[in-house]
């Protein structure tokens, strides 16, 4: 692990936090640097931590956060339920038993340029998730859905014709080498920023009617999670039911995995961040106020709020062989269309 520097705590918080949890962690934990960006006077470092198996016939599940800088509530979730499986790792045998079944992969801090600056964007005022070589088949929202036009107005694509971000890049890869070899596994992605409900997306963004080829199996997903928890407030649907972008990374890391026979369930973690506006109207004059709960009392109930969800996703992906070859498929698919599409 790079030394960091007590200018990057000062800066950057979450990144400080990480590694104080990476210190506690200790040997339990397997962190890599998946790439390095710069500044004009510092490299702030992506980081992959992982634990758990390292048998590439297990599943797989990671959680990323960060990838919009403002977002930083995303960053923190992940990692608070990182930090609670560290705690849990030197008391609680069956969270071991468990783990040597399944391999956990946490990528809490995509953009740290990003997150230092306060925006969106990455450094060179590119939106990370519009940066993918995806067109959309549909009409996007003007901006919203992705633009070349300057990389100072947000939801900027990057040059056409160009590699992709460094950022973009390193998550593509680690995802590939981390996830993909893997028989079945799952990504959480965690954003803020959209709406007065917490909602779990799906692919596809580039497409309101396209379908992806594992639809039965993330009916099944939802289907568990409320039915086992009756009680949970999540709206669980596909992006594109809400509106269609270019560039999207999981529809093209989903496209890709396609190739490798595995099952692969890219998720979206989009938490309603208008209902803490709603709550408390004067944060809006705060940079982070459409973004982020800003109150203390609601960031602890918000890191608190989505840890059943982590712990349930968890227990879903060791436990994939069991319920993937129970499951109705042909039924499912005819459920979610009717659902989702209206088919």
């Amino acid at each position: 692990m790079r030394k960091h520097t007590s200018r990057i705590e000062t800066h950057l918080p979450e990144l400080s936090q990480l590694y104080s949890i990476l210190q506690q962690g200790g040997d339990l934990l397997r962190v890599s640097t998946i790439a390095q960006c710069p500044t004009r006077d510092h490299l702030y470092p992506i980081h992959s931590v992982s634990l758990g198996s390292e048998d590439p016939n297990k599943p797989a599940l990671a959680f990323v956060g960060g990838i919009h800088g403002i977002e930083r509530i995303g960053t923190q979730v992940v990692l608070a339920f990182l930090d609670t499986l560290v705690q849990r790792m030197r008391w609680d045998s069956t969270l071991v038993d468990a783990l040597q079944q399944v391999k956990l992969v946490f990528i809490p801090l995509m953009n740290p340029v990003g997150m230092l600056r306060n925006w969106r964007s990455n450094g060179n005022g590119v939106d990370l998730m519009r940066n993918a070589p995806v067109e959309a088949m549909d009409k996007v929202p003007w901006l919203v859905g992705g633009h070349r036009i300057s990389p100072s107005l947000p939801w900027y694509r990057g040059p056409k014709n160009i590699p992709m971000e460094r950022e973009s890049l390193a998550l593509i890869n680690t995802i590939k080498d981390e996830l993909l070899s893997s028989p079945f596994s799952i990504v959480v992605d965690c954003h803020s920023g959209f709406g007065f409900q917490d909602r779990i997306w799906f692919p596809y963004a580039h497409s309101k009617n396209k379908h992806i080829k594992h639809m039965a199996e993330i009916y099944q997903l939802r289907k568990m999670f409320f039915s086992t928890y009756p009680h949970q407030n999540y709206l669980f649907e596909p992006q594109a039911r809400h509106y269609t972008t270019h560039g999207d990374l999981w529809d093209y890391i989903y496209d890709e995995s396609l190739a490798s026979g595995k099952t692969f369930l890219p998720l979206t973690l989009e938490m309603g961040s208008w209902m803490w506006v709603k709550k408390n109207p004067l944060q809006i004059r705060n940079a982070l106020g459409m973004f982020h709960p800003i109150q203390p009392h609601r960031v602890k109930r918000v890191l608190r709020h989505h840890q059943l969800l982590m712990e349930f996703l968890v227990r879903a992906t060791r436990s994939y062989p069991y319920w993937t070859s129970t499951m109705n498929h042909e039924r499912n698919r005819q459920l979610a269309k009717a659902l989702w599409y209206g088919e």
